[in-house]
């Protein structure tokens, strides 16, 4: 099984969230049981995930920490999972969620690597972070002549056994879909993969209530050859797993 560990594999602590000031950053109180004397302060965490995590980021909501020292770095902490649910929201099962949005990139990576994702087989290079056109895409395996350009999108949230995408209108997510799609019209492979943060969705759409023209753009990205992948992901606190191929429902619309 391929798993990539929670945090880069830091040192996982417990928390509450209590407030976020900006994008970039949650306030939490530290449980009393943390080691290093830190047990019962108030801290701040590095997020990683730009969204508005209106659901999850709620008064009181528990959010598992990666410790991560070193200079040069503003917070000794990373916000890396929350719990969503539970008898304090009024349901009977907490889910973990992930706060990390390089945690998929991670995944796709390893998988690439690991040759387990056969549709993407017969490359001998892998590339990160490639500039095509005005975007940087997440991945670009070539060989010889032949191309694919991989970009991959976090489904963070399931709400009913669905994975949704985006958290928040993303303009620069729209440029990938058209940009792509250019691609494949001319004649190169150019692919989405969709990692959902969750191993018990059924499937995966856009949340037309964010951003509907995002999913108007999958459609055209798809008509036009672009390949649509969708993977249910599970997450616990020990990492995040490459899971079963689902749906992307939006495709098909």
């Amino acid at each position: 099984m391929i798993r990539i560990p929670l945090g880069s594999g830091g040192e996982l602590v417990e928390a509450t969230f209590l407030a976020r000031p900006n994008r970039f950053l949650v306030e939490v109180l530290l449980d009393r049981g943390v080691a290093g004397g830190e047990g019962g302060a108030v801290v701040a965490a590095h997020l990683a995930d730009r969204g508005r995590l209106k659901e999850t980021l709620v008064p009181g909501a528990r959010l598992l920490l990666a410790r991560h020292g070193g200079a040069g770095r503003k917070t000794a902490f990373q916000a890396v999972a929350a719990y969503r649910g539970g008898l304090a929201e009024g349901h009977g099962r907490a889910v973990l969620v992930s706060l990390d949005t390089h945690l998929p990139n991670r995944l796709i990576e390893a998988a690439l690597r690991m040759a387990a994702l056969p549709q993407f087989g017969g490359y001998a290079a892998l590339r990160r972070e490639v500039r095509v056109g005005a975007s940087r895409f997440d991945f670009q395996l070539s060989d010889g002549a032949r191309r694919c350009t991989i970009e991959v999108k976090s489904a963070g949230l399931v709400v009913d056994g669905i994975g949704l995408f985006p958290d928040a209108p993303t303009e620069r997510g729209r440029r990938h879909l058209r940009e792509l799609a250019a691609l494949a019209r001319a004649g190169e492979r150019a692919a989405v993969v969709f990692v959902v943060q969750g191993g018990d969705a059924r499937a995966v759409r856009v949340d037309t209530a964010i951003d509907a023209p995002f999913a108007q753009e999958l459609r055209l990205a798809a008509a036009a050859g672009v390949e649509i992948y969708g993977y249910a992901c599970p997450l616990s606190p020990i990492g995040i797993a490459l899971g079963d191929a689902v749906p992307v429902l939006e495709i098909r619309d």
